[in-house]
């Protein structure tokens, strides 16, 4: 999901100004379970885009829908491995032609049932050129993807006309099964089915797309109950729930902060009740230990932060290849993690998570490795830079202090001036990034949506993928990648990992670190787990007094 897990247009986007201090919340300004209820209230953010799945791969966004939406396949919050949630099987003979059957009982939450149809019609929606979703790209492995994205004119819109609504390899057997036809074989392709973007659809959203994003319907243990931008987002338990698992809870109130501090003092105060990741204030000298006692949870998660190159076409004073090595060989990601984050991150060599089979050490070779005197060579021979280097970042999480480090070296490395620049929240951020309206270096970061190799490579950067914000274009990469998903075990791993290698080239994205998750919580919850997503495991949660 680009925190980007994900990254993300949509049905006329809400822009989001933050007009507000601390927090919002309406008039329920207490720790929501303090008050003697059973709903407990998280750190949330202001999402990009109204709540449509093919339009959400942010995580403000996203982790909300993945709340309120069950998928074909779910995946363990320990481990990541996917297990059929709301399909009853998912199978083929030759990895080509797959044919998915539905369990029994599931229903959205306005009642009606879900049925091959609500899967079928809603992938043919997001994958239709005319809508426009940047989560359509997930369906290019689908046969007649390319002729449903029909084409664009001079100005880069779509062509009424110019393209059939439907895919060719979506076909609807019966109400309670599907078949799905790939352009190749893939033995890996039901690993992605609990993505957001795969989300099963009720008519009422073809009916009224806009209202619906604005008050989704989905069909996982808590339904949409409103969403005030700026302040908060709530969700109630579905009493009618199929699921194996119930929660426990009533709901859940996404509070909408300016910043991490604000979260944490809430969060010390029993004002909010839990926070997926600590601010590195928080961090310091093991201060939440003091400040929480044994309220804190910790874990290695499926989450890498990035610093993305603009486009060359908006910026090309970055693009040099050479220039690009020596500002990330200028960046000590050791003493940023010991220093910044208290060691709650592992510095990274590559573009894969150590958390997904296939993770190799050292794929980015020298290349993220801290020399400075070497990057200041490659700096020099590459011409070095006339202007002042700016690194953009959302001001509404926490991290300035790194930005800031990381500008600090690169202007000792390299003697050129480096600033980072803040933006107001992260919907306004990812606005300017999705709008190719960033010049310079921005941070991004990548949530996992499955555990695989291919997550952390396709969506980034295979050319036209949903979260390629640098515009990367590479047809070896490509051709890779896309013979890398034919492949089985330790095959397809050594692909990937030459896909991967590529990358060092270019360096469309330069990695930093990986994260190791200390979330927090009030003393009126219990149970509470992060899962391998960073995401809170909201079924699990208990409160003290429910």
């Amino acid at each position: 999901m680009p925190v980007s897990r994900r990254t993300s247009v949509v049905l006329g986007a809400v822009a989001l100004a933050l007009t507000l201090g601390a927090c919002g919340g309406g008039d329920d300004q207490s720790g929501a379970a303090a008050d003697g209820g059973n709903t407990v209230s998280v750190r949330g953010c202001n999402p990009q885009n109204p709540f449509v799945p093919a339009n959400t791969n942010e995580v403000c966004g996203g982790d909300v829908l993945d709340q309120i939406f069950s998928f074909l396949v779910s995946y363990n919050p320990e481990t990541g491995a996917p297990e059929n949630e709301i399909a009853a099987d998912i199978s083929s003979e030759d990895n080509l032609v797959w044919t998915i059957t539905l369990e029994e009982g599931w229903t959205f939450h306005d009642g009606s049932p879900v049925t091959a149809s609500s899967f079928v019609d809603a992938w043919n929606w997001a994958a239709f050129g005319g809508n426009a979703t940047l989560n359509s790209y997930f369906f290019e492995p689908i046969q007649g993807y390319a002729e449903v994205q029909g084409e664009l004119d001079t100005e880069g819109n779509y062509i009424d006309g110019s393209g059939p609504e439907t895919m060719s390899g979506l076909e609807v057997v019966d109400e309670r099964t599907f078949t799905v036809t790939l352009t190749q074989a893939e033995s890996q392709f039901p690993m992605r089915l609990g993505y957001t973007s795969f989300a099963p659809l009720p008519q009422s959203f073809f009916d009224d797309p806009e209202a619906f994003g604005q008050h989704p319907i989905g069909t996982g243990p808590f339904q949409f109950d409103s969403w005030e931008p700026n302040i908060d987002i709530r969700i109630s338990a579905y009493e009618d729930y199929n699921g194996e698992v119930k929660p426990s809870i009533d709901g859940a109130i996404y509070r909408i902060y300016e910043n991490d501090d604000a979260a944490y003092n809430d969060l010390q105060a029993d004002q909010l009740d839990i926070m997926p990741l600590l601010p590195t204030s928080a961090l310091a000298g093991d201060t939440y230990k003091i400040d929480l006692g044994d309220r804190f949870v910790e874990r290695t998660t499926g989450v890498l932060d990035t610093i993305t190159f603009a486009p060359e076409s908006k910026d090309p004073a970055l693009a040099d290849p050479d220039l690009r090595h020596a500002i990330s060989m200028a960046i000590n990601r050791d003493e940023i993690v010991d220093k910044i984050f208290s060691g709650a991150r592992t510095p990274a060599t590559g573009w894969v998570s150590p958390v997904v089979p296939g993770f190799q050490e050292g794929a980015c070779g020298t290349f993220c490795q801290y020399d400075p005197v070497a990057a200041k060579a490659l700096f020099d021979e590459a011409g070095g830079y006339d202007d002042t280097l700016t690194l953009a970042y959302n001001s509404d999480s926490d991290h300035k202090a790194w930005v800031d480090a990381a500008c600090n070296y690169i202007s000792t490395a390299l003697e050129v001036p480096c600033v980072g620049q803040g933006e107001v929240d992260l919907a306004t951020f990812r606005d300017k990034i999705t709008n190719r309206e960033m010049t310079g270096m921005f941070r991004t970061g990548w949530q996992m949506d499955y555990p695989a190799q291919e997550n952390f490579l396709v969506p980034i950067f295979a050319t036209g993928a949903s979260a390629n914000d640098g515009d990367y274009e590479n047809p070896e990469f490509d051709t890779a990648v896309s013979e890398a998903a034919t492949l089985d075990g330790d095959a397809a791993i050594a692909k990937y990992r030459e896909a991967e290698a590529m990358l060092a080239e270019r360096m469309p994205a330069i990695p930093l670190w990986h994260r190791v998750s200390i979330g927090g919580y009030s003393t009126h919850v219990e149970n509470v787990n992060i899962t391998v997503f960073q995401t809170v495991d909201l079924v699990s949660v208990r409160t003290t007094n429910g």
